[in-house]
């Protein structure tokens, strides 16, 4: 069975190519950012507002990737779909190395976003089609491995390399992924679905082996195929909005976990923490992503989907709680809490306190992002790539990830606004509880795909 997955595997690792890109782009912002501030150049030169926007204007070209993502793959079919997004991704640094001001520094930013969002929609889909079921789970988990290894090798060269040549290394990915991907098979159910048949045997014949049965997966596939174009009368049908409705709650649930808004502070709890160097810690806290994102991927297919998001939910609950008991200890008159500010001013706040406990902060932040990882991380990008019917999965698909990268940019734009509010400890407070609501959404709504094929799926859905 190795021998004859070798291909498969090949195939699945020109695909999460695209998600290291995506990893890149997210991580770039986190060491730019402190140098753009101190840049000589005015019309380079980042304020608060500015940073901020910087920082977040890729989850509004994500979102807008996610639209597109969802036309592309169901009409040019998944290869080609990953294939064309690594344009986006080059010329999108191609305009921030050579950005002569912050509006070429957003767009810049925006084409790598758009990029971004097609490839966090296609690639789980590719993947999920060409995987058998007892490794689906696996290389599907790989997705989010490699996003967060883009993200820590983001953090790690942007230590040693200046902005304008970290965003050249970024461009190296995408590239490698488009050679790669010429190379690898479209997906059997992509070509099944237009009548393509000895191009899909041919296709299973490279990602099986010359042993397997590719006639029999060939007609389990057809079994489920339905070639009529997807009508919107069809969302009626429950077959094709369960599938819909659950995971876009899972890509909801994902970001209101405050995940964003926790990644986005960490360097400051950090510096609280009287770390030296808070770079250093992002690049532990990216370690910490990386590990427990493998665990994830290597414990999947043995767990099951559910067990490792009960787990998950439960840990990140714990830890935001706690979050929330530490700000209730550093900032005990919150009086005039609706300062945002309060929430960088912490030393002002109430003096020596923080450092005495500022352990807690670390302790909780480590856990948060070491239960995120472990199951809230990849298990919904893995569930939305298993549940939706095939005729349905790139618009449903591009529902999901709309959802996801609108929520983030919510999550981490109006972040001071819940500060000012609900103040600090409020806010992880209500991270707790949406923690908890996750819990109780999977053990109600979420089916166990563990072992089972895509068609298995589908039918598991039509028959509830």
């Amino acid at each position: 069975l190795r021998v004859q997955n070798k291909k498969l595997y090949l195939a699945a690792f020109a695909a999460v190519l695209g998600p290291l890109s995506f990893g890149f782009v997210l991580g770039y912002s986190s060491p730019v950012i402190p140098e753009l501030r101190k840049i000589n150049d005015p019309k380079l030169r980042l304020d608060s507002n500015q940073a901020s926007w910087f920082g977040s204007v890729v989850t509004l070209g994500a979102a807008a990737g996610g639209i597109l993502g969802g036309y592309l793959v169901d009409k040019v079919g998944r290869k080609l779909s990953l294939m064309l997004c690594s344009i986006p991704y080059v010329f999108g640094y191609i305009v921030i190395v050579s950005a002569q001001n912050v509006w070429m520094l957003y767009f810049g930013r925006m084409l790598t976003g758009l990029a971004s969002g097609i490839t966090s929609l296609v690639v789980p889909v590719y993947i999920s089609e060409i995987s058998h079921p007892k490794v689906r789970g696996m290389l599907g988990s790989c997705v989010q491995l490699m996003v967060v290894t883009g993200i820590l090798g983001a953090y790690i060269a942007g230590i040693t390399v200046k902005w304008r040549w970290l965003a050249v290394l970024c461009t190296f990915p995408s590239c490698i992924m488009l050679l790669f991907m010429s190379f690898m098979p479209e997906t059997p159910r992509f070509l099944l679905n237009r009548n393509k048949r000895s191009e899909a045997i041919a296709s299973l014949h490279f990602l099986r082996g010359p042993h397997a049965d590719h006639e029999w997966e060939c007609r389990q596939i057809e079994a489920s195929v339905q070639e009529e174009g997807l009508n919107l009368s069809e969302f009626k049908n429950p077959s094709v909005y369960r599938p819909l409705l659950i995971g876009v709650a899972l890509m909801f649930f994902q970001q209101v976990t405050g995940i964003n808004a926790v990644m986005f502070y960490a360097e400051t709890i950090f510096e609280d923490a009287n770390f030296k160097d808070s770079r250093m810690a992002s690049v532990l806290v990216g370690s910490i992503q990386v590990c427990f994102t493998a665990v994830a991927a290597l414990i999947i297919d043995k767990t099951g989907r559910k067990v490792l998001l009960y787990i998950s939910g439960v840990i990140m609950a714990l830890s935001t709680a706690l979050f929330g008991l530490y700000f209730k200890m550093v900032l005990p008159n919150q009086n005039n809490s609706s300062n945002p500010d309060l929430w960088f001013t912490l030393n002002s706040a109430s003096p020596g306190t923080e450092s005495s406990i500022s352990w807690l902060a670390v302790v909780s932040l480590g856990l948060f992002v070491a239960g995120f990882a472990l199951g809230w991380g990849p298990v919904p990008w893995l569930v939305i790539s298993e549940i939706f019917p095939l005729k349905a999965r790139g618009v449903s698909s591009g529902a999901c990830v709309l959802t996801n990268w609108v929520m983030a940019f919510l999550v981490t734009k109006e972040f001071h606004d819940f500060i000012g509010f609900l103040t600090a400890y409020g806010t992880f407070w209500l991270f707790s509880a949406f923690c908890c609501l996750n819990v109780t959404f999977t053990a109600f709504y979420v089916p166990e795909t563990k072992g089972q094929t895509l068609e298995q799926i589908e039918a598991y859905f039509r028959r509830s």
